[in-house]
This record gives structure tokens, C-alpha cells and sequence, in this order.
């Protein structure tokens, strides 16, 4: 009589081993002739950690690049200051760091930065949108990882272990966690062939598109076929049976060559709810793993290769719901540069307050031309 087949659940488990299974340190060394140009920087000091969380947008002292001075006129920064001087803020300064970064870009040209696990991709809209996140200098560096949120999630062990189990041990002895700066070789990268690929139990079972944009090129069913086969046999012939730790359980991010035919790894991320699925849902990629690992189990569980082959998810259409070519991404994220400017050295009340007194005055000095243009019309 045959043994009763395990359901798997719906996310796998982690240990905190497991998790830092993903950091870049870990997996780079082994995929590094399969992926970009990488420096890593480790351990970084207690205070670069300090920098990063502390409050206001503003970068090191000679890091270079310094952001434009505040907005307020010397005399309204004169009339704000109390009569007793207050605190010094916090300086930080690191100069052992950017030598290193100089190094890296003087290497690379230019490069791109990233944390231990997260990049900050939604302060993208900070450099120039001819070259984002393209970092030629270390202010550059610092104006990325300061401006983004998503670089929080590292700063902080535990976001960083969230959801482990066994949960890691209160001292950390067993799990040490160290943050990490990696410096990647920035070029120019065309988003519409960059795709997330989904593994479960050493099944590659989903690849999504990852830029929520409609291509025409992706309608085309040759071009799916091809990309499938790309994937599929990178997949197998250099990352398959290489993730022992986490029991074959990880997504990865794949940026496919101009024609095609092959790629590069972009990065690994666990499959966890922390993994943005994109034009999947956990719930649908399950359904696929149960079509994969059970014969009578229905293999239509969306579009693609069905039972013993990835299934390809695109935008399919300009009015797909992903499709967002008229939104920025992480625009939730923007600010006016004017606010950013106004942060530098301020606390977040004394930044909110001096954002709305410049509000104020933006407003008066709106009325005022507004009652010019009036009085022009009028004679």
C-alpha cells in the first residue's frame, strides 16, 4: 500500500540559518560567474547603523555631493533659532568607507548599492531618471540608502528574522547577524526582461514578469516558449540542488540577455509572505506545486507549461491590472526635492514645522501674484 502524500504548506519554514542563507554575503560566492560584478563591505560599524536610522536626509561628512542648502532665507533661519544654542546635532563622518566605495567605482565605473537583502530601488527617483541608482560617488551611496524604506527592514535583526522557526536565540551567539554594504556594477538595465522565478521543493514551478509594464514582445507565444526554455535549463544546469539549506524552497531574480536565449542572477529572496509574488499569488503557486507533485492533481492552474514545466506569467495587456506604465514605481515613496533639502541637520518635528512655515510662504507668495496678475488685468 502506497504512503499517504504530504500536503505541503502554503510557505515553508525558515530557520534563522536558513534565512541568512540569503543574504548576499552567503549566496554571492557560489553564483558569483552567474551574476554581476559585486563588492561586499562587512561588517559595517555600530555607528554606519546609527547613520542609517537616524532622522532627516543628509550624507556624511566628506562623502562629497552634498544636498542643496535649506530654502528658508538667512534671516528666517536667524529668526528660528532660539536664544539659548541648541545641541550640536549628531556629525558622522566615515572616511575608511569611502575610500572603500571610491575603490569600487573607480573598479566598476559606477555601481549601485544594497544591503545585506534589500536595495533601495524606491529612492530610485533620487538620482537622475536618465541612469537610476547609478552612484558615482559615496554621497551618492549614502543619498540612496538614507532616502529608502526598504533598507529598514535590514537595519533592524527582528524584521530580519520575523517569522523563523525556531525563532533565533535571545543572545544571537548561535545566529550572528552583521550588516553588510554590497556595491554591484551599475549598467544600464532594460526592466522588460527581468523576471522573478518561484521554487518550491526544487520545483521550478512560476516565473513572473517583474516589471508591472505591458511589452508588446511578450504576447508573442514563441517568445514565452523561448524565455520558459531559457530559464529553465539556466535554472537547472547551475542553481537546481544548490539550496540544501532551505530544502529547495527560494525565489530568484533573473535578468534575461537581449535576445533571449540566456541570463544572469539578479538575486535570491526566500519564499516567504515577504517576497512580493508580483503577477502570482502564494495561493496560485501553491495550487501549481500540488499539479507538480500529484499526477491526478489538475496542471491548468494558469497560464504556462502545466504539470512538469514553469508557469509564465506577463502583462498581457495594456488594461492589465499590474499595469501601471503611467505611475512611477514606489512613487508613494517621493517627496519634493525642496523637502529634502529642508532635512538636512532637522529632527522630524523641526523638519515638519519648517516644511509648513514654507508652505505658508508659498502660499501668501501665490496670493500676491495672483492679486498683481488681478490689478495688471484691470489696467
Amino acid at each position: 500500500m502506497p504512503a499517504p502524500v504530504t500536503t505541503p504548506p502554503l510557505f515553508p519554514t525558515h530557520s534563522p540559518d536558513a534565512l541568512l542563507a540569503f543574504q548576499f554575503s552567503s549566496w554571492y560566492p557560489r553564483f558569483a560567474s552567474h551574476s554581476i560584478r559585486s563588492t561586499i563591505i562587512r561588517p559595517l560599524s555600530a555607528a554606519f547603523r546609527d547613520y542609517l536610522d537616524s532622522d532627516g536626509v543628509f550624507v556624511p561628512e566628506g562623502a562629497e555631493d552634498l544636498p542643496a542648502e535649506s530654502t528658508l532665507s538667512d534671516d528666517e533661519d536667524a529668526a528660528a533659532q532660539p536664544e539659548e544654542a541648541a545641541d550640536e546635532p549628531v556629525r558622522f563622518a566615515f572616511p575608511e568607507l569611502d575610500a572603500r566605495i571610491r575603490e569600487a567605482i573607480a573598479d566598476y565605473g559606477a555601481v549601485f548599492p544594497k544591503l545585506n537583502f534589500s536595495s533601495p530601488r524606491d529612492a530610485a527617483w533620487m538620482l537622475p531618471a536618465s541612469s537610476p541608482l547609478r552612484c558615482a560617488s559615496p554621497a551618492d551611496v549614502y543619498l540612496l540608502l538614507k532616502s529608502s524604506d526598504f533598507v529598514q527592514h535590514d537595519l533592524d535583526p527582528a524584521l530580519v528574522f520575523d517569522g523563523c522557526e525556531p525563532p533565533p536565540a535571545a543572545d544571537s551567539s548561535s545566529n550572528p547577524y552583521e550588516l553588510e554594504l554590497v556595491l554591484r556594477k551599475w549598467y544600464p538595465v532594460d526592466h522588460a526582461r527581468e523576471l522573478r522565478c518561484f521554487v518550491r521543493q526544487e520545483n521550478l514551478i512560476g516565473i513572473s514578469q517583474r516589471d508591472p509594464n505591458y511589452y508588446d514582445f511578450w504576447n508573442e507565444r514563441e517568445t514565452q516558449e523561448k524565455v520558459v526554455n531559457a530559464v529553465t535549463t539556466f535554472w537547472e544546469k547551475h542553481i537546481k540542488g544548490q539550496w540544501e539549506q532551505t530544502r529547495g524552497d527560494y525565489t530568484f531574480d533573473f535578468l534575461l540577455t537581449r535576445d533571449l536565449s540566456r541570463g544572469h542572477i539578479v538575486d535570491f529572496n526566500p519564499y516567504l509572505p515577504r517576497t512580493d509574488p508580483l503577477l502570482f499569488t502564494y495561493e496560485e503557486l501553491h495550487d501549481i506545486l500540488l499539479a507538480r507533485i500529484s499526477p491526478d492533481a489538475d496542471a491548468s492552474a494558469g497560464v504556462g507549461a502545466g504539470a512538469r514545466g514553469p508557469v509564465l506569467r506577463v502583462v498581457d495587456s495594456p488594461s492589465h491590472p499590474a499595469a501601471s506604465r503611467n505611475a512611477p514605481m514606489h512613487q508613494h515613496n517621493m517627496v519634493p526635492f525642496e523637502a529634502l533639502a529642508m532635512s538636512s541637520g532637522r529632527g522630524v518635528s523641526e523638519f515638519a514645522s519648517a516644511w509648513q512655515d514654507e508652505i505658508r510662504k508659498s502660499m501668501a507668495e501665490q496670493a500676491k501674484e495672483d492679486a498683481d496678475a488681478d490689478e495688471g488685468e484691470d489696467a
